[in-house]
């Protein structure tokens, strides 16, 4: 990664540029069996077209809050570096109410309509599947994202010392997001090319950078579990060994 990177969207552009078609984030859901795996340039695209859905249909603007109600998913990671294009602050697990605008999972539309701006909805259904019936309110992002352009520009460039994150009642600027996680990468031994398997959600600092942001740092790449305590001890193995993990937190 290049050093003088200072925020998320900046570690992606130089990943993209290193090498495109290694594997970034491979995502599996242990209660539906979906497994899916994104190159660095398959996560960029998705991250260019929700930036633009962002930036264009949503009218967000740099200091937007969003309320980010979403699981530990490959598309909550998307969703984190798009806000981080934009320059809007994602605030995971935030309140609605007092949000510029909120994306919300299927679980949490109730509470997401607290939310007086924009409100988006996910299904989180395997391979990034629409709702069956849209939620009233909400514009489904499954139906929304696949017209949205495949490159981005930001209207204004993205101030790293602005705020960018609030996970766990705590505001981290976009350049302290990306200082943290190169810090947890090292002292936990994630060098380049580290494979790291987490079953941690994203609620939390250590969730999100053992389950994205280490990976982006470092040259890795992440295999991000949900429901993982669903699996037996003997498939976690099996997974470990095919994934080719590294490291497992």
């Amino acid at each position: 990664m290049n050093a003088t990177d200072r925020t998320p969207a900046d570690l992606l552009r130089s990943a993209l540029a290193a090498d495109p078609g290694r594997p970034l984030v491979t995502f599996y859901d242990d209660a539906t069996g979906e497994r899916v795996e994104l190159s660095v340039a398959t996560f960029a695209n998705w991250v260019a077209k929700t930036a633009n859905l962002l930036q264009g249909d949503l009218a967000a603007e740099p200091g937007d809050r969003l309320a980010l109600l979403l699981p530990a998913h490959w598309q909550s990671a998307v969703w984190l570096l798009a806000c981080a294009s934009v320059g809007v602050v994602a605030e995971v697990g935030g309140d609605p109410a007092g949000a510029d605008l909120v994306v919300s999972g299927p679980d949490t539309l109730e509470e997401a309509r607290a939310c007086s701006g924009e409100r988006v909805a996910l299904a989180l259904r395997p391979l990034g599947g629409r709702f069956p019936q849209p939620p009233a309110g909400f514009a489904d992002y499954a139906v929304e994202v696949p017209g949205q352009g495949d490159r981005f520009a930001p209207f204004s460039p993205v101030d790293a010392d602005a705020p960018g994150l609030v996970v766990g009642g705590e505001e981290l600027s976009y350049a302290a997001v990306v200082e943290r996680a190169r810090a947890d990468a090292a002292a936990r031994g994630f060098g380049e090319g580290a494979r790291v398997l987490s079953g941690l959600g994203y609620d939390s600092w250590e969730g999100l950078s053992s389950g994205l942001y280490g990976a982006l740092a470092t040259g890795g790449s992440v295999v991000l579990c949900r429901h993982l305590d669903r699996l037996s001890p003997q498939a976690l193995e099996q997974r470990t060994e095919s994934e080719r993990v590294t490291h497992t937190v």
